[in-house]
């Protein structure tokens, strides 16, 4: 029987349990329909479990034109700031359950946008949370991935910048970023808005996989952290492999391991982590 670490950040960051815990709870209290732009959190067990209880998901807000009226729940990735006005010019009663973490970025990008700078967002163009970031900001706002998208612009050096990062970004990819532009010769405020439960996640997990001979990370592979969960992982060990849930998993993962680390996104609930370990250790 191997040896099993499980990280202790592994499962539900604040956010994403604070999103959901708002699902159930207005599903309790509203007597009509309930719906979520976009899935509330990335992982098919919860939306479907949500789905089962009534809970629709709606992938644009112009599709709500041609539903019942009821209330529409922002998920944890935020929105834009059209959206959600527009959320309310068509009478839905909406509940906000952006992350926190998230909204900050969003009043630093408003702030910063008002004092002049244009902003960079250094995450995940396609991402939900970068669109909504994006939409608190002027139309002038650029999205980057690296340090060399960014030098392959040639931006003028006589405008001021403003840099935020998504907040599951790679912690460690966004303070090379930071150190290195801080040596151009360019006007630019750095904000390393990765949150602080994603550092320690991805630290945990790097520190975890150094030391076992297989790795198992669970969660989405829809989800951003967990993808660069398992960036991080893969990298420190070359046995790693990501399963959204105890069916994904086989024995033949762990022929003649001695020790397995396991290591869960901000969208995988805790149940699901439990029954994989108690597998594995089994």
């Amino acid at each position: 029987m191997p040896e099993v670490i499980t990280a202790k950040t592994a499962g539900f960051c604040f956010g994403v349990d604070r999103a959901v815990s708002t699902v159930y709870e207005e599903l309790e209290e509203q007597p009509g329909p309930v719906y979520t732009l976009g899935p509330i959190v990335h992982n098919e067990a919860v939306t479907e479990d949500l789905r089962k209880k009534g809970v629709s998901i709606v992938e644009d807000p112009e599709a709500l034109e041609s539903v019942e009226k009821g209330t529409v729940i922002i998920r944890a990735h935020g929105v834009a700031r059209s959206t959600d006005e527009l959320l309310r010019e068509k009478g839905f009663n909406v509940v906000d359950a952006t992350c926190p973490f998230v909204k900050k970025i969003h009043r630093i990008v408003e702030r910063e946008n008002a004092e002049g700078r244009r902003v960079i967002i250094v995450g995940d163009p396609q991402h939900p949370e970068v669109a909504g970031i994006r939409g608190w900001g002027r139309e002038d706002t650029l999205v980057i991935q690296s340090f060399e998208e960014l030098l392959s612009l040639a931006l003028p050096q006589s405008q001021k910048y403003s840099l935020v990062v998504q907040t599951t970004f790679n912690y460690e990819k966004i303070t090379e970023i930071i150190a290195r532009l801080q040596k151009l010769d360019y006007d630019i405020r750095c904000f390393n808005t990765v949150c602080n439960a994603t550092q320690e996640r991805q630290k945990e997990a790097g520190e975890i996989a150094s030391g076992v001979d297989a790795m198992i990370v669970i969660g989405s592979k829809n989800s951003s952290n967990t993808r660069k969960l398992y960036d991080i992982c893969s990298n420190r060990c070359n046995a790693t492999v990501l399963i959204q849930s105890l069916d994904d998993l086989t024995c033949k993962d762990f022929n003649s391991v001695n020790s397995v680390g396991i290591t869960a996104g901000a969208s995988t609930p805790k149940h699901i982590i439990e029954e994989v370990q108690t597998y594995v250790r089994s």
